[in-house]
């Protein structure tokens, strides 16, 4: 029984330290999804090796939480496995059954808690304040300050030979007046890899792939507009949609 006890305990502490974890990844400007992910790839182990992954590893902070949450897997599921060897050895077939289900229940239980979204939100809560003792997180929802969940998205696109972008400058395209910004260009030049911060006198070239900020339907817009005389109505239909939103926020803060 002992040995059951203590097999629940190590999986509510494996859950907490993941989560605490992907709240710290948070607060360093991760998105929740990739937090989430990333925390549970490193705590099982997984490994899974991808951009984002990259993007982790290559930032102080996300390293160290990263390489903690490994080593506490580590620990964690070798605990594990030997807290439910131990739970069986030895074991009449009457207490097998009865540990077995026991065993169930509690794994049930601990499951319905995990995906509780009302004590996801105090642990998460309880976490930032723990961690904003730590000055090398940045406390910042990067979501909120962003606008994601009120319609707004930072995404990637790549620009075709026939799209409206191709070939003019930022200014000639006015791309803000839409409520669009372009942060970054990625850009193969002669094989070599550019990473550009544009300007009002970039060009946007065939094959750029460009991450923008701004209204999700906008950004949606942008990447199927093609040249001519449709594309000028679509950027005039987005300005004048982009317009209309400023005048109602300035009502609504009115």
């Amino acid at each position: 029984m002992i040995a059951l006890i203590s097999l629940f305990i190590i999986l509510i502490l494996s859950i907490t330290v993941v989560r605490i974890g992907a709240t710290a990844l948070e607060l360093t400007g991760v998105s929740p999804e990739v937090a989430s992910f990333q925390a549970q790839s490193a705590f099982s182990g997984a490994g899974f090796t991808t951009a984002e992954s990259e993007g982790l590893v290559n930032h102080p902070v996300r390293r160290r939480i990263i390489r903690m949450l490994i080593l506490l897997g580590s620990v964690g599921i070798t605990s594990v496995i030997a807290t439910v060897i131990l739970t069986f050895t030895n074991s009449s077939n009457g207490n097998l059954w009865g540990r077995s289900g026991l065993l169930l229940t509690g794994l049930v239980l601990i499951y319905i808690l995990a995906r509780s979204q009302w004590l996801a939100v105090l642990m998460k809560k309880a976490i930032i304040k723990a961690l904003s003792l730590n000055k090398n997180l940045q406390l910042h929802d990067y979501y909120e300050i962003l606008g994601i969940a009120q319609g707004y998205s930072v995404s990637r696109m790549t620009i075709k030979t026939d799209n409206w972008a191709a070939g003019r400058t930022l200014k000639e395209l006015g791309l803000n007046k839409e409520g669009t910004l372009v942060l970054s260009i990625h850009r193969m030049d002669g094989g070599e890899e550019k990473f550009i911060v544009p300007n009002g006198d970039t060009v946007i070239l065939p094959g750029d792939d460009l991450t923008v900020y701004g209204r999700c339907d906008g950004s949606e817009c942008l990447v199927n507009r093609r040249k001519g005389t449709a594309g000028d109505k679509a950027h005039a239909k987005q300005c004048a949609e982009a317009k209309k939103m400023e005048v109602l926020q300035e009502l609504e803060q009115a």
